[in-house]
């Protein structure tokens, strides 16, 4: 049986220095202005109102009980649940109790939520604007070039993501073109900037989508437009149908099977 012939393309060696290097110097030090950017652009953060606070860790509360049910016993689950479920249900975590059953406040008329809202395009621009610079520099210099083959097999399903900017059918999949280079370091050098900025930075455009897209990881559980009342009726739901099961259940009987 006749073997596949290797494919095989004679580029300049000056490729590596003049495209690829360039571009991954580029991005890397873009992410490090990024990250001192989004630093400097960081306004002060108000100090949240006592209310305010608790009605934030009121629903986390119900979270982590939810979360963590299989570490309490039996007696302990069902008397913090049938208390938050009351509590949740009665407004009683409530910041506004008298707004309970009214329609969410205009975001653009509540000061936490155009700074907040603020503080988002701040972030999406920082994203935005550098990305779009350095993709219009790659495609008025280096647009068409295939500048590296990876040493390992890939499926024709890679092909449009490795080979952008090439109009070629019959290019191995391998070959990996300068656009495409862009996008790969666009989302592969999280660990570049961990190691050089640490755990906790700005650089990566993929961990600030992350950050968006969970909103209640950060420091402000409702988002602008946001009912508190809505979020604990559902928690308190959640929290009714959890079917608790203790981990200790039965563990002297499961050591005793071990031992014997």
């Amino acid at each position: 049986m006749a073997q596949a012939v290797a494919q095989v393309i004679h580029r300049d060696p000056a490729l590596f220095y003049w495209i690829l290097f360039p571009i991954t110097v580029v991005m890397i030090l873009t992410g490090v202005l990024r990250h001192y950017a989004t630093i400097l652009m960081q306004t002060t953060p108000k100090k949240q109102d006592i209310k305010a606070l608790r009605e934030q860790r009121a629903l986390l509360r119900g979270i982590n009980l939810r979360t963590n049910a299989s570490v309490l016993s039996p007696s302990s689950f069902q008397a913090r649940k049938t208390y938050l479920v009351s509590a949740y249900q009665a407004g009683t975590f409530l910041k506004d109790p008298d707004s309970k059953g009214k329609p969410p406040a205009n975001p653009m008329t509540d000061p936490a939520g155009m700074d907040q809202m603020m503080g988002m395009m701040k972030g999406n621009m920082a994203m935005i604007v550098p990305q779009t610079l350095i993709m219009g520099w790659i495609n008025a210099f280096f647009a068409g070039f295939v500048i590296m083959k990876l040493p390992f097999p890939l499926t024709i399903r890679f092909k449009s993501m490795l080979q952008s900017g090439v109009a070629t059918s019959d290019l191995d999949v391998r070959w990996v073109s300068s656009l495409s280079w862009y996008f790969l370091n666009l989302f592969g050098l999280q660990s570049v900037f961990t190691f050089i900025l640490g755990n906790d930075n700005a650089a990566s455009q993929m961990a600030q989508q992350m950050a968006q897209m969970n909103p209640s990881a950060g420091a402000g559980m409702f988002g602008p437009g946001q009912d508190p009342d809505k979020m604990f009726q559902s928690e308190a739901e959640n929290l009714e149908v959890v079917e608790h099961e203790w981990i200790l259940e039965g563990v002297e009987t499961r050591l005793l099977e071990n031992i014997t």
